[in-house]
């Protein structure tokens, strides 16, 4: 037997979240079984156990979209029992049931092999957000972003992958303004590394000027909708915005100006569904320049237990940092 957490509908459509002792035969079926040690709080989780329950198709249903931990059981060669593993993406916790059980069945392909100088907990801090945000700074290097060419604006700072993504750019020696709308979060933002704090306001007021001045060198930006649109506008010539989030909405206000006129890139990042080797380079980067020190200061511990509560604060943008769930014990 083991716990998990298990979102059931009734027949009016009401959805509830508790806390269950399942058997190994309910598993959904998979190549490796894995005895998860640790989870994350993210956005779709808080979507998954919240009343809409608009990503879950099947009910009961065992969310959390990623988690780490160790092969119990494997039919694929690539994986023996004691390998430690972590698995973001692949529709984990919303299609299939994911990381909020301390057992876990899933598809080889979808695993990656924890690398070597992260522990699995500290893998959980990064998690999905953090591996997102791997992504869009690695995209921002591969089209030509460098440190000396100027700040870096990062968008929705104080959530999961803006913390992350803040803390790997200013290791790294990028000059790092970061974006939110709650003041109170500007101390914890400049732990981590930004020199700069910008309040959301100044990039949600409307303008109905196309180009503005030349200020930032590139961004991680996950917010999206009316915010990405308007620091299109500011972006210097050839800079590259790396798009991670629809926070703001999926429509994007914006005109052609600022890709014809100043060359910017817009770079779709999504994290759901990376060829293997792309998922391998992100966590090995992680694991060479993300400040274990940082890392550990956005973290907050939680149980299976405390995830309902959890569920419904991350919707409310109640929840700073990085949320990471025990589920060792």
């Amino acid at each position: 037997m083991f716990k998990a957490l298990v979102v059931e509908k009734n027949d009016e459509g009401k959805t509830s979240a508790s806390v269950q002792e399942m058997t190994l035969d309910q598993l959904p079926e998979g190549e490796v079984t894995v005895a998860v040690e640790f989870s994350t709080v993210n956005y779709k989780d808080g979507l998954c156990i919240g009343p809409g329950g608009g990503l879950v198709r099947n009910y009961p249903h065992v969310p959390g979209i990623d988690f780490s931990g160790t092969v119990e059981a494997s039919d694929d060669g690539r994986y023996k029992p004691g390998d430690k593993v972590v698995l973001t993406g692949w529709r984990v916790g919303e299609a299939h049931w994911g990381g909020y059980a301390q057992k876990a069945r899933v598809k080889a392909d979808w695993l990656v092999p924890l690398p070597t100088g992260i522990t699995a907990r500290q893998a959980m801090a990064v998690g999905t957000a953090g591996f997102t945000a791997m992504l869009a700074v690695q995209a921002l290097l591969d089209h030509g972003m460098k440190a000396e060419d100027g700040p870096v604006l990062v968008t929705g700072a104080a959530g999961g992958v803006g913390s992350v993504a803040t803390a790997i750019l200013a290791n790294m020696g990028f000059e790092v303004a970061a974006v939110t709308g709650r003041p109170e979060t500007a101390d914890y933002l400049k732990s981590l590394g930004a020199t700069q704090i910008v309040p959301r306001e100044e990039l949600n007021e409307t303008t109905k000027r196309p180009l503005e001045g030349e200020t930032w060198a590139g961004c991680v930006d996950a917010v999206g909708g009316a915010m990405l649109a308007r620091l299109l506008g500011q972006m210097k010539y050839g800079a590259s915005v790396a798009a991670v989030g629809l926070a703001g909405g999926a429509a994007l206000p914006a005109t052609v100006i600022p890709f014809l006129l100043r060359g910017v890139n817009l770079l779709g990042i999504d994290s759901v569904m990376q060829p293997y080797d792309n998922r391998l380079r992100a966590w090995a980067k992680l694991a060479e320049v993300l400040p274990m020190d940082k890392l550990e200061a956005m973290v907050q511990p939680a149980t299976l237990e405390d995830l309902p509560q959890l569920g419904r604060d991350i919707l409310k943008g109640q929840v700073k940092g990085r949320v990471v769930v025990d589920l060792s014990a």
